[in-house]
């Protein structure tokens, strides 16, 4: 409220070290849409947000376990009437009526013929959803804004959803507590999307590497985008789902949010692991007694006598043979059995929190930390601990994003000449509807949303596009490295620098992904082939999976030389000229023609261009990585990633 004047005066005098202004901090919740930089509130009117007007009328698709339709995130007040368009309905069933649907969930319906009998137990025979997993994913791509919102107490801000005002139409093909559902459900459900009208198709399932799920191309004939979660697998190489070409198939990785929890020992010593732990009612009288009980089996929680204690899960002896996400679920239940009062649990991977939620602390440390706990244990009589509940952190200092490490890694076993996944999005600590509730989930589930939305935004900035340009606008625009210009990090053991089989194209921007500049744009048809080939009805595949037109570039049997084309398409200003940035993968030479080319009035909107791969030595090796990049020299940085597997003979097992 004070003049410049005041300020100076103020100022002088010398009991005020500063004056400052006002500046307001809102808190943050679905953090990832702020730290994908479509913030709701941010002060550049050109963002991608408002230009596709929140995704106004796109009709979003999605197949999962259903809906809860009374939660806030889905509330239709302020929403005009349904898209004359729309061919939906609203199938209703058990505590599922017409009233469930409304201006925001513009139709329902469910698929349970051939369902196991085990998985319909308890479930709700509507598109009621039993499970939570469709409605966290359905509000992460359109739930309205609602305030206020938390995690017991963590991670508290306003929730919303991506393009918050698509319209969503629900499809549950997915049923019980482990959210199972079958290839004809799904494929009745995709088949049902298509003609109901959907824009968009967002799939966050899948049944492994391997495994396509059928009718999706027919999704991309008609112009509907289909988004797919990779798979959750990972760090496992040659894990990634859902890999067709006419997908958009996506990895999960972090967000600049992170929960540290305070560890405080007998002797003063203070440490830091990560929690949900919020619930401090349950152990607020402070320090308790702490045992070791190294692997945690039941025989040795009960000869540790862990009964009122805190215990330290540590076995670092056991890290080749124990999947940490496997062993935490399986020890909480051992611990909480045993009367445990609360668990630390030593392992080399952090991409684990939500399954540590809950009353009881339960603590993720890495085996640093852990073997600081056990040298005070081992010269301690009576060792005590006690953990503070987590704290919420956001913003620089949390090092992001990385990809998670249970996300799905490449290459395709099944196509290995197809380049997945495509991308990465914020797939680990997303809070978003779970009943009545909101919830912290972790899975390549809650990455997909992310690019649904997106995919829904672009839809509507740019209704002409084909849903090859807007996959081709995403995976070309993503960056790889993080906000101070260091590679993005890829969890894995040990953690590494990301490549293409980790991220694609990288992580998604999607400002940047609004004007790509050039496209690699397709006539869904060429897809038809492909199809043809996974069928083996057609030869010639190897030739025509190298040249299918898209945004990467996957060779897995170089012997010699081979000579590859793509075809880019302007969709920026006439006149612009664009350089060849080549980054040839180790072991190879690589070289691009034309390297210069400009889009006159005159010229065509489209430019072919070949790129020539020859290998420097003779040897049966891995994959190696590269980039090629079209630049304007100003705006436009066209990147697509690149993976040659030098072979001396085809069928080798790269097992290295």
């Amino acid at each position: 409220m004070l003049t410049e004047t005041q300020v100076v005066a103020l100022a002088k005098f010398p009991e005020v070290i500063s004056v400052k202004p006002n500046t307001y901090h809102k808190a943050h919740t679905t953090r990832s849409w702020d730290f994908l930089g479509l913030g709701n509130k941010s002060p550049q009117q050109t963002d991608l947000l408002r230009k596709a007007n929140y995704g106004e009328d796109i009709i979003i698709g999605v197949i999962d376990s259903g809906i809860w339709p009374e939660s806030l995130s889905f509330d239709d007040n302020g929403y005009s009437p349904v898209p004359a368009r729309w061919k939906g309905i609203c199938q209703i069933g058990q505590a599922f009526n017409a009233t469930s649907c409304n201006r925001k969930i513009i139709g329902a319906r469910w698929y349970s013929k051939g369902a196991d009998p085990e998985n319909l137990k308890g479930e709700y025979m509507s598109p009621r959803d039993f499970h939570g997993h469709g409605t966290h994913v359905a509000s992460t791509i359109a739930g309205k804004e609602v305030q206020g919102v938390s995690y017991g107490g963590l991670a508290t801000g306003t929730a919303r959803g991506g393009a918050p005002r698509a319209r969503l139409a629900i499809y549950k093909a997915l049923w019980g507590p482990r959210i199972r559902g079958s290839d004809a459900m799904i494929l009745a459900a995709i088949d049902d999307a298509i003609h109901d009208g959907v824009d968009v198709l967002s799939l966050s399932l899948g049944g492994g590497a391997g495994h396509e799920f059928p009718g999706t191309l027919h999704a991309v004939l008609r112009g509907i985008s289909v988004v797919f979660s990779a798979g959750n697998d990972g760090p496992v190489p040659q894990t990634v789902a859902n890999v067709v070409p006419w997908v958009t198939t996506v990895a999960a990785s972090t967000i600049d949010r992170d929960y540290p929890t305070l560890i405080s020992l007998g002797n003063k010593e203070k440490l830091v692991g990560k929690s949900l732990y919020y619930n401090s009612t349950l152990n607020n009288d402070g320090f308790k007694e702490l045992v070791h009980a190294q692997s945690c089996t039941a025989e040795l929680l009960a000869s540790s006598n862990v009964t009122g204690k805190i215990v330290l899960c540590y076995a670092p002896w056991l890290a080749p043979s124990v999947l940490p996400r496997v062993e935490l679920p399986l020890t909480i239940n051992r611990a909480v059995g045993a009367g445990a009062k609360g668990l630390i649990f030593a392992q080399y991977t952090t991409n684990l929190l939500p399954m540590c939620k809950g009353g009881m602390p339960c603590v993720v440390v890495d085996y640093e930390t852990a073997q600081r706990i056990e040298s005070y244990l081992a010269i301690t009589e009576s060792p005590i601990v006690k953990v503070s509940p987590a704290m919420t952190v956001v913003g620089d200092g949390v090092l992001s994003p990385r990809v998670a490490s249970f996300s799905s890694r490449g290459p395709s076993p099944l196509f290995p000449g197809i380049l997945k996944p495509d991308i990465t999005a914020p797939g680990v600590g997303i809070l978003a509807a779970v009943h009545d509730s909101y919830e912290l989930l972790d899975g390549t589930s809650m990455a997909c949303p992310h690019v649904s939305a997106v995919t829904a935004l672009l839809k509507s900035l740019h209704p002409d596009w084909s849903p090859a340009m807007i996959k081709s606008a995403i995976v070309t625009t993503a960056s790889v490295t993080g906000r101070f210009g260091v590679p993005i990090e890829a969890e894995s053991v040990p953690r590494k620098v990301a490549d293409p089989f980790d991220f694609g194209g990288g992580h998604m921007d999607p400002d940047r992904a609004a004007n790509p500049g050039l496209v690699y744009d397709m006539d869904a048809r060429e897809y038809n082939k492909f199809f043809n080939c996974t069928l083996g009805l057609v030869h010639g595949c190897e030739f025509y999976q190298l040249n299918l037109n898209l945004p990467s570039i996957a060779i897995p049997d170089l012997k010699d030389h081979v000579t590859v084309q793509r075809i880019v398409t302007n969709v920026g200003a006439v006149g612009t000229t664009y350089h060849a940035v080549l980054e040839a993968p180790a072991g190879v030479v690589m070289s691009v023609e034309p390297s210069v080319i400009t889009f006159t009035k005159e010229s065509s909107t489209s430019m072919a261009f070949t790129v020539s791969f020859t290998t420097r030595r003779k040897v049966q090796g891995g994959f190696t990585f590269g980039s090629l990049t079209w630049s304007d020299g100003n705006t436009h940085s066209v990147r697509i990633p690149i993976a040659v597997r030098v072979v001396i003979q085809d069928f080798v097992a790269d097992t290295s």
